[in-house]
C-alpha cells in the first residue's frame, strides 16, 4: 500500500485527545463523552478500512473491523436507552465484547503486515482506553 494511501487515515489533531478526567463529570456527561469517543473510534476504523488494499485477506479483516467497531458504538447507544439495570449491564457487556473484537482485528491488520503497526498505534491506544473505561463502568454497575 502506498504511503499516500496510508496517510489518509492518520488521525486528525482533533482525534488525538489527552486522557480525560471523568471525576467531575455527571453520569450524563460521562455517557455523552463515551458515546462520542466510541463514534469517533468507529469513524477512524472506517477510514482504515477504506484505505485497505483489495486483496481478499485485507478486505475480510476490514469488514470484520467495520462490523465490530460499529456494533460497539451502536450497542453503547442502546446502553443509554436501557430500561433496567440488567439491560444496561447486558448492552454494556456487548459493547465491551465488540470493542475487544475491534482491537483484535486492528492487531490482525498489523500482524499480517497489511497495515504498518505505527499507523495503528493511536487508534489501538484509544480502543484500549475505551475498553478499560467500559470494563470499569461495568464492574461498578455490578457491585
Amino acid at each position: 500500500m502506498s504511503e499516500r494511501a496510508m496517510d489518509e487515515f492518520v488521525p486528525d489533531d482533533l482525534l488525538n485527545e489527552p486522557w480525560v478526567d471523568y471525576s467531575n463529570y455527571t453520569k450524563g456527561q460521562f455517557l455523552d463523552d463515551l458515546e462520542r469517543r466510541l463514534k469517533m473510534f468507529m469513524l477512524r476504523c472506517v477510514k482504515v478500512c477504506r484505505s485497505l488494499p483489495n486483496e481478499f485477506d485485507a478486505q475480510h479483516f476490514g469488514r470484520q473491523l467495520l462490523r465490530s467497531s460499529s456494533s460497539a458504538a451502536a450497542n453503547f447507544r442502546a446502553v443509554r436507552r436501557s430500561r433496567s439495570q440488567k439491560e444496561y449491564y447486558a448492552k454494556l457487556s456487548i459493547s465491551i465484547e465488540e470493542l475487544d473484537e475491534s482491537l483484535f482485528w486492528l492487531e490482525t491488520l498489523s500482524l499480517t503486515e497489511i497495515v504498518p503497526e505505527h499507523r495503528l498505534i493511536e487508534l489501538t491506544d484509544e480502543g484500549c482506553q475505551l475498553l478499560k473505561i467500559l470494563s470499569k463502568s461495568r464492574k461498578t454497575v455490578s457491585d
